[in-house]
């Protein structure tokens, strides 16, 4: 509530501000329209003679103005009078004294010779207010200018959310809205239990853990543990994440580091949540600009997890996808004490969490969550959430009572490969070649060994791609040998095979295929030490200049070898493709019938 005051009070002020920098626009542009006449400048001594020698005709002058403007008779005979040939004849003079030059002219004017037009000041007040106005146009400019930037700094207002506390929302999230982890879980009620009641374990000499690391793959559910902790724990949970500690403003990071601290020192016990501490918590280094902002974020950081005092019931908790990226001093223990990988659930995580995230869908009598979780192995706890989402998009719109299987496997589809674009038109001669691509990643894999049976062949396009070949994910694969590997890329020269050997032609196709396979080789030789020549040696390393401690012989046989694994996979393809062409066609010839082939009927084919 107080930050939304904040906000709205510093909207008026910039909507004031705004409302001033148009009027003084405005005028602006009168007031210069008012000065910015044509008129040639006369020298006052000059003004006096021409006066005295009869040559001047009118004299216009404001009351109150030091600037006067003169007009001269004309000097050509039968001249009209007009506006036009009036502005010509016409001069501007600055005099030093109004009430002195009148008395001096008065002579001429009671004459008749002269004519004097005297303007009121009042007719031109708003131009004098607006000239006035224009001038404090550069100031109004810059401070609107420096309270936009405040604004964006985050000036008038804390970015940190608290849950909890004395007029704050609670957190409502608790263990039992979490499923998937139970060892993780069981990892952390401790830390609960010490939140509810410290001076148990205070009198018992345990020390307080000053704090907990939870590192994972996005959507492993890294920040619904840490609101879980919060909400069993009863304690007010300050959450903010780590790129909001960086401004532009040197010294802004840190200050807010300290301000977060002691915010929660007054509420404690509390939860400090800092949400991808990567950004504030990387390597220090010693570079400059940006680079020193962020090492004096990390400072200070580090300076308040050692600043706790032992009666101070305070626990940082952290999440981050990047854990190798962090500082090695914010690692140590007495900082962050703990630190917990959040995996990628198992088979029986998947199913538990299909089945919490489908308590408020309805779903036909023939769903079965055991299988959904078999066909998904690898996929996080959002992934999961956000596939039941799209499934229950899908009945609806297809007016389904219920969610069916199909459904699933339409929004499954739709994550995992893309929308499908059955409208798109294609030429005969790409489905051909997509439908022998396709067919020649199912060949193959079918006489692997290793590779998982095909569950759908597809020639319709979806996503980026032109069709798409879907295998059966019936495991969970914590480890994967070296003969695996090689059959995989194998399985991905399959299509590129195809194309050459059934319609001599290679197309583009297969440039994501060929893209996987490399990786999966350079990986084989650089990171996993699977290759004879080389040996067991890792050439993963975080700068390229750390190569040349193996010397440009080993860099030169990591390439060779790559392209060796690459050649060997396409050859093994193609010799499997044509002792098995009259397979190849008829796959291939069902795909241009049916655009789609079901995993019974690919199998169909091999009996």
């Amino acid at each position: 509530m107080k930050n939304n005051k904040e906000d709205n009070k510093l909207k008026a002020i910039l909507s004031a501000i705004c409302v001033l920098i148009v009027i003084a626009a405005i005028a602006g542009v009168v007031y210069l329209g008012q000065n910015n006449k044509e008129e040639k400048e006369l020298a006052y001594t000059e003004l006096i003679h021409d006066v005295n020698n009869g040559k001047i005709e009118k004299i216009k002058m404001t009351t109150g103005s030091t600037s006067i403007t003169v007009t001269y008779k004309t000097t050509k005979e039968g001249a009209e009078g007009t506006k036009e040939n009036e502005k010509e004849r016409q001069k501007k003079v600055i005099i030093p004294s109004t009430q002195a030059f009148i008395e001096l002219i008065q002579e001429k004017v009671d004459q008749g010779g002269l004519e004097l037009e005297l303007i009121q000041e009042s007719t031109n007040q708003f131009v004098k207010i607006a000239g006035s106005l224009f001038s404090f146009l550069p100031t109004i400019l810059l401070i609107a200018l420096m309270l936009m930037i405040f604004k964006m700094q985050g000036f008038g207002g804390d970015k940190d959310k608290v849950y909890g506390g004395e007029n704050n929302k609670k957190s409502d999230i608790r263990f039992k809205d979490i499923a998937g982890l139970d060892e993780e879980k069981g990892e952390l009620i401790e830390i609960v239990d010490f939140l509810k009641k410290p001076k148990a374990y205070l009198e018992m000499g345990a020390k307080i853990p000053r704090g907990i690391l939870l590192y994972g793959k996005p959507g492993t559910g890294k920040t619904l543990i840490a609101k879980a902790i919060a909400g069993e724990a009863g304690v007010p949970f300050i959450s903010m994440s780590g790129s909001e500690f960086i401004e532009m403003f040197a010294g802004l990071g840190a200050s807010r580091v300290r301000k977060l601290f002691d915010k929660a020192k007054k509420m404690a016990p509390a939860i400090i949540f800092i949400d991808e501490i990567d950004a504030i918590g990387a390597r220090r280094s010693s570079s400059s600009g940006a680079e020193t902002e962020n090492n004096q974020t990390l400072n200070q950081l580090l300076v308040e997890m050692d600043g706790f005092e032992t009666d101070e019931t305070i626990i940082v908790l952290a999440a981050t996808n990047r854990p190798e990226m962090l500082d090695k001093a914010l690692l140590r223990p007495g900082r962050f004490d703990r630190q917990i990988t959040i995996p990628t659930p198992d088979l029986n995580g998947r199913e538990a969490i299909l089945k919490l995230h489908s308590s408020n869908k309805k779903f036909a009598d023939d769903v079965d969550f055991r299988s959904i979780a078999g066909d998904t192995a690898g996929f996080t706890g959002a992934e999961l959430a956000n596939i039941l989402n799209e499934a229950a998009i899908i009945a609806t719109r297809q007016e389904h009572h219920a969610i069916t299987n199909e459904d699933i496997e339409n929004a499954v589809k739709k994550v995992t490969v893309g929308l499908e674009k059955a409208n798109r038109v294609i030429s005969d001669k790409d489905k051909k070649l997509t439908a022998y691509h396709e067919a020649g990643h199912a060949v193959v894999s079918k006489f692997l060994e290793t590779q998982t049976d095909v569950k759908e062949v597809s020639i319709i396009p979806r996503g980026a791609a032109g069709g798409y070949t879907m295998y059966k994910t019936n495991e969970d694969k914590y480890y994967v040998s070296k003969t695996e590997l090689l059959e995989k890329m194998v399985a991905l020269m399959g299509g590129r095979a195809a194309e050459k050997i059934a319609l001599n032609e290679i197309s583009t196709g297969a440039s994501n295929d060929i893209e996987v396979a490399t990786g999966i080789a350079k990986d084989m030789l650089t990171v996993y030490g699977m290759d004879d020549k080389l040996g067991p040696i890792s050439l993963k390393v975080n700068d390229p200049y750390e190569l040349q401690i193996f010397g440009e012989k080993v860099i030169d046989e990591v390439g060779n070898q790559i392209q060796v694994l690459i050649e060997n996979a396409y050859t093994t393809a193609q010799q499997i493709l044509s002792k098995n062409m009259d397979i190849l066609d008829k796959v291939a010839a069902s795909l241009l019938e049916k655009e789609k082939i079901s995993s019974e009927e690919f199998e169909e084919f091999f009996k």
